[in-house]
């Protein structure tokens, strides 16, 4: 690769793709981006205004004296906080004996990693989903695999529910060995029973039940032994973004390669603690 010849912005171009094939957790459809824009724009901090509902009250002709009240405003700070880098070298040598292009490979391989230390920063986040949709520890035992259906789906879909959260949309992000024990259960829809075989299937997306998309990551929170995070919502809840803001190619003083480097701001804020819901699954 001649160095002269090396485009940083379509390399970020590039890398930003790849990031969004690789994300579970901070993907389409688990996160909003509607602030990203914002930030991308004009800094590192949004600040995101919410109003109040006015109450709805009984009107009775020729009676009622109707008092406009006086609504509330709520401000929550979206913060573009989190600062990741990468940097490599190919040495002259071997990418003249390597097969084929190796930049690519390596940037492929950047982003990859990348994703994964973001979708872990998202997955962190469960923490913040409301009280009343915590649901605490369950277990799924390996002889009862429908558990995972009738003790961990159907009461985090009753918790979305009573929050009034919109039924569209919902998804639901399990580690892989519980995914293994829904392929055992008839309630769950997988892959290979959908109308396209898959064919139309996101990232991780591993089939359908109780309304919900579910996924399998292996960046599941795992608070304590063989507990792991079962996270569950909407894309109201989580508002993300991300900039990449350098990518640059040079040569090392001190070797004979082509080096990279790049940098990677993120952010991410829970602004509907209420479209959350989790349960611990336990192993058993």
């Amino acid at each position: 690769m001649s160095i002269t010849r090396f485009r940083p912005e379509i390399w970020s171009a590039k890398l930003l793709v790849a990031l969004r094939k690789e994300l579970v957790y901070a993907g389409p459809g688990m996160v909003n981006r509607d602030y990203e824009g914002e930030i991308q724009d004009a800094g590192d901090t949004v600040r995101i205004t919410s109003i109040s509902r006015p109450t709805i009250g009984t009107y009775t002709p020729n009676s009622t004296t109707i008092t406009p009240e006086e609504l509330t405003d709520a401000q929550r700070t979206l913060v573009v906080d989190q600062s990741k880098y990468f940097a490599f070298k190919v040495d002259d040598v071997d990418k003249r004996q390597a097969k084929g292009d190796v930049m690519p490979q390596a940037m492929s391989e950047a982003a990859y990693a990348l994703a994964d230390v973001v979708d872990q920063y998202v997955a962190s986040l469960y923490t913040q989903a409301q009280a009343a949709n915590q649901l605490g520890t369950i277990s799924v035992p390996v002889a009862n695999p429908e558990y995972f259906y009738s003790k961990i789906v159907v009461p985090l879909k009753v918790a979305l529910d009573n929050a009034n959260v919109p039924a569209q949309g919902r998804w639901m992000i399990v580690p892989p060995w519980l995914e293994g024990r829904a392929l055992l259960d008839p309630n769950f829809i997988n892959a290979d029973r959908s109308a396209d075989q898959g064919s139309a299937l996101r990232n991780g997306l591993i089939g359908r039940a109780g309304g919900f998309s579910i996924y399998a990551s292996n960046n599941a929170p795992n608070p304590t032994g063989d507990d792991y995070v079962v996270t569950a919502g909407n894309s109201t809840a989580i508002s993300f973004a991300e900039q990449i803001n350098k990518t640059e190619a040079y040569r090392p003083e001190s070797s004979f390669s082509d080096a990279i480097k790049g940098l990677a701001l993120y952010g991410a804020k829970v602004i509907r603690p209420d479209a959350l819901a989790t349960a611990i699954a336990s192993q058993t």
